[in-house]
């Protein structure tokens, strides 16, 4: 973006050594049969359920935007920090400093992970944790407005830098 280093010497934490989910195998579910088949064809888990875990493993490694680090590493994101409701999924995030100048990027590359990955049917609200940021009122608003968002994701750097912080979403090297 400009240059400016909001946060030059950050609090780096060790990364959780496995995903907090269970697969279907350790759960003692088949992993060829579908066993949820209905006789009629009719597939009962069409609406698949998901749980703070599984949005914590889409979020935990995109790249902070200022340095080297994931998000996880940081405790910018945390398991604990993401609420899922009917249809509703509400993550906060706690920026490194209370002055953070990236804290509306962050929040977007959030936001835009999950709107790549979940089904179109859940809400996303994208939050600053309360007291965490000097503009968490002004950083919410522009994280939640569409119109906003949608004018951000034109904006063709913008999109570069975020691009750059969602290339590690997803990977799990340890």
């Amino acid at each position: 973006m400009n240059g400016e280093v909001f946060n030059a010497n950050p609090t780096i934490y060790a990364r959780s050594k496995h995903s907090l989910r269970k697969s279907r195998f350790e759960t003692g579910q088949s992993l060829w049969v579908d066993e949820d088949e209905q006789p009629d064809g009719r597939d009962i888990s069409d609406i698949e359920p998901i749980d703070q875990d599984e949005v914590f493993d889409l979020i935990r490694s995109i790249a902070d935007p200022e340095h080297p680090n994931s998000l996880e590493e940081l405790r910018v994101v945390s398991a604990e920090q993401i609420n899922v409701g009917n249809n509703l999924i509400t993550v906060e995030f706690t920026p490194t400093v209370p002055h953070c100048g990236m804290s509306t990027l962050i929040g977007l590359s959030i936001r835009v992970r999950l709107m790549r990955c979940l089904p179109p049917r859940f809400k996303i609200d994208i939050r600053v944790k309360p007291g965490s940021h000097q503009s968490e009122l002004a950083v919410n608003k522009q994280l939640n407005d569409k119109e906003r968002v949608a004018a951000a994701l034109e904006n063709p750097a913008l999109l570069e830098t975020l691009e750059k912080c969602l290339a590690t979403a997803g990977s799990q090297d340890e």
